[in-house]
């Protein structure tokens, strides 16, 4: 039966847009496929693009909030490069539906040669060594594992050991796709013994991991925000960085710190490497480049990312 409200609200909230997708339960997803020009102009959901910009980036999705004035940083350092395609979704999503196998996007193909890729686990990049698609990459920032809440606390969730409670509708990265669960998020609840209990051992996507208690998301810095803004969860572990994006924008949301080392940030590093198949080698490596930069690192930082260090953002052999 909640399965069935929760299907019918959606549906009622949604509007069409153009290409016949639907908007208002995507939580903004067509935002994580934008365009960005010499001039300043960005476009949104040009799909098409994966095959024909100058440079073609896919990146772990929770950096979507820094990409616009990041990628206008560079295009301007580098005049030459005309436009830059560039997909912020979960890694593993990009790993193995773009990649190792044609992807659709808004009933689109997407290109399996972007010039970059980008994930929160090196594991990702080492399986692209191994098929002889990447052989060099280098850690360019760090992140942490925080709680995202309603504003106020109105549940009065003091700490991950929280999630143990059985009151709380909790909303989380689904183990399928999103990197931040699959790797970091499910080993914290393991840490703390509470991963079947908050889980059920559950491995979907979009889906009720226990009916009506835990949702698994398809995006979650995009989806767990909108959920507990709508008051259909309480809690959901995210990036401490889309914490403080959401603040920034006056999002009706607040974050409860996870201490060391559950928030895993001694660990989380993003990784990046240049695909040997992407058309734009020489463009994709002044862009690898250029995020060891101190304006890279600043912008960044900016966000609440921690910066990697020196010796991290050298380039170095996949081993």
């Amino acid at each position: 039966m909640f399965k069935k409200l929760t299907l019918a609200i959606a549906l009622s909230a949604a509007t069409v847009l153009p290409n016949g997708s639907y908007a208002a339960e995507d939580a903004g997803y067509n935002k994580d496929y934008r365009t960005f020009h010499q001039n300043n102009k960005i476009e949104y959901g040009k799909i098409g693009d994966s095959y024909t910009a100058d440079l073609v980036l896919y990146l772990a999705g929770n950096q979507f909030m820094v990409m616009e004035e990041l990628i206008q940083d560079f295009l301007t350092k580098h005049p030459n490069i005309k436009n830059a395609y560039v997909e912020t979704i979960p890694p593993g999503q990009i790993f193995k539906g773009q990649i190792l196998k044609q992807g659709m996007i808004n009933k689109q193909k997407t290109a399996m040669n972007p010039d970059v890729f980008a994930s929160v686990n090196l594991g990702h990049l080492k399986k692209l060594k191994d098929k002889g698609l990447m052989d060099k990459y280098k850690i360019y920032t760090h992140n942490k594992l925080e709680l995202m809440i309603a504003k106020g606390n109105p549940k009065g969730i003091q700490g991950p050991k929280d999630l143990a409670r059985d009151d709380l509708v909790q909303s989380h990265p689904n183990p399928l796709t999103e990197g931040i669960f699959k790797f970091y998020g499910s080993a914290m609840l393991k840490d703390m013994g509470l991963h079947e209990k908050v889980t059920a051992n559950a491995q979907c996507r979009g889906c009720w991991a226990i009916d009506g208690k835990t949702w698994f998301t398809k995006r979650h810095h995009r989806e767990t925000p909108d959920r507990i803004e709508k008051g259909q969860a309480d809690v959901g572990i995210v990036w401490t960085t889309e914490i403080i994006e959401a603040k920034k924008h006056g999002r009706a949301i607040d974050g409860v710190a996870i201490p060391a080392p559950l928030n895993k940030g001694s660990v989380v590093g993003y990784a990046i490497g240049v695909l040997k198949t992407g058309r734009n080698q020489n463009n994709a490596m002044h862009y690898v480049g250029y995020l060891r930069t101190k304006a890279a690192q600043d912008i960044y930082a900016k966000y609440g990312f921690v910066p990697a260090t020196n010796l991290e953002t050298a380039y170095k052999p996949i081993l």
